[in-house]
């Protein structure tokens, strides 16, 4: 905590000093006289890392939503809070029971980042099995400011104290056929109508899983993700289908000496929360930090101490309504955005590393056909955020010359496509890449 305080009293102290040794007219000019960025509000703000100073911005102090660029403040959160291993399941052993909790683990039974290590230690125990809930209200299912009519978007999952499968239904074409996994939701699907032509669609009713599909046969190859409304009682369901035997609910409150069963590597989840950007992750982070601080499932909590604690030092005011950005409550600064990348800085010492866990231009995740590799090398490591109006980056410059910056870049209240802005910003960091 120490060490954290000491970076930022130094970064703070300097708030108002601009390096002299660099020249940022030019880079003002890119953007005082962009035909694209002067149709809309945005902000920039560029700070460089050799020298702890701050060296210019355009609107680096007003408010703008950040979209998916929120997850930074996340990747802070869980920097800081969990250790090297993400806790999969908590559990005590009592005669021949075995009582287990959720930690908020996003990965159990994920179509892609299940480890099996909690479903092994399920599956293989010679006790009877009792998920416990406590008395305690559970956290809402979506935060404040998402938008309710989403509720069926790949991107949108519930948020669970026990996640299963990711939260969602995948959907696929095999042999003409649309299948379901996990396969417990076959019987939901439900096909309307006999036709074989038009778009095909597959619907879920908001408070049921059943699943509309408009016509027979798939498109070949088709594969989708819907997610399912989750409950306690579908989650046991889903456990007692996929271990092949008895699991019971039970209220039992937690034991502050229970065991631990850890599931996956918190850096490899953080690089796949970050690079898709995948809202769901986020959110299960919050999930996963608030169980570990309070032992109960407390997100407000956890985001009024992370302001209070970390983000209540910033040059300006934030506000945050959800780890992930869905929320379109929640409101930056650029400036903010570049301290809250500054406070990732100072967590991970392994700058390669710390690259690794944001969008590589031109090689990965949502920047990979963004920015072309120049003379074969990335240069930008920054995450995305787009929501309707708005089209963001935020994160850290390499320049020909050497010199390592951090960066914000936010744009709001534009019409129709964000790809003009995305190209308009994509030229004026590559431009700040070749000159500086």
């Amino acid at each position: 905590m120490k060490r954290i305080f000491a970076f930022l009293g130094l970064v703070f102290a300097m708030l108002n000093v601009y390096a002299q040794q660099m020249d940022t007219n030019p880079i003002r000019r890119e953007l005082e006289f962009s035909p694209v960025l002067n149709k809309h509000f945005y902000g920039f703000c560029l700070y460089d890392l050799d020298s702890n100073r701050f060296v210019t911005g355009i609107n680096e102090s007003k408010l703008f939503t950040p979209a998916s660029n929120a997850k930074t403040f996340t990747l802070f959160a869980a920097l800081k809070h969990l250790g090297d291993s993400i806790p999969g399941l908590q559990y005590i052993e009592r005669g021949d029971s075995l009582i287990f909790w959720g930690t908020g683990d996003p990965t159990f039974l994920h179509n892609r980042l299940d480890s099996r290590k909690v479903y092994d230690f399920l599956k293989s125990s010679n006790k009877k099995l009792f998920y416990a809930e406590e008395d305690i209200i559970e956290e809402p299912f979506y935060r404040k400011g998402w938008a309710i009519e989403d509720y069926e978007e790949y991107y949108q999952p519930e948020i669970s104290s026990f996640p299963i499968y990711g939260n969602v239904v995948t959907l696929r074409e095999h042999d003409g056929r649309l299948c379901a996994s996990p396969s417990f939701f076959q019987g939901a699907l439900l096909t309307t109508s006999n036709s074989s032509s038009g778009t095909y669609t597959v619907s879920r009713e908001f408070d049921r899983n059943s699943f509309r599909v408009n016509r027979a046969y798939p498109p070949r190859n088709y594969i989708n993700e819907k997610p399912f409304r989750y409950s306690a009682e579908l989650f046991v369901q889903l456990l007692v289908d996929t271990l092949h035997r008895p699991v019971k609910r039970i209220r039992f409150q937690r034991p502050p000496l229970s065991k631990t069963i850890y599931s996956a590597s918190t850096q490899a989840i953080l690089r796949e929360m970050m690079l898709p950007s995948d809202n769901f992750l986020a959110e299960q982070f919050h999930m996963l930090i608030a169980q570990k601080l309070y032992g109960q499932f407390d997100t407000g909590r956890l985001r009024k101490e992370l302001t209070k604690n970390f983000f209540g030092y910033f040059t300006d005011n934030i506000d945050l309504y959800d780890a992930s950005g869905l929320s379109s409550y929640n409101k930056v600064t650029p400036r903010s955005m570049v301290e809250v990348l500054l406070l990732v800085y100072a967590q991970v010492a392994d700058k390669e590393a710390l690259h690794r866990l944001f969008p590589t231009g031109g090689v990965d995740g949502t920047l990979k056909r963004a920015y072309s590799l120049d003379n074969g090398e990335a240069f930008v490591w920054a995450k995305t955020g787009t929501i309707n109006a708005v089209h963001n980056q935020s994160g850290f410059i390499r320049t020909r010359s050497g010199r390592n910056l951090a960066f914000a870049f936010l744009n709001t209240n534009f019409l129709g496509d964000a790809a003009p802005v995305r190209k308009e910003m994509v030229r004026i960091m590559t431009f700040i890449r070749q000159h500086y």
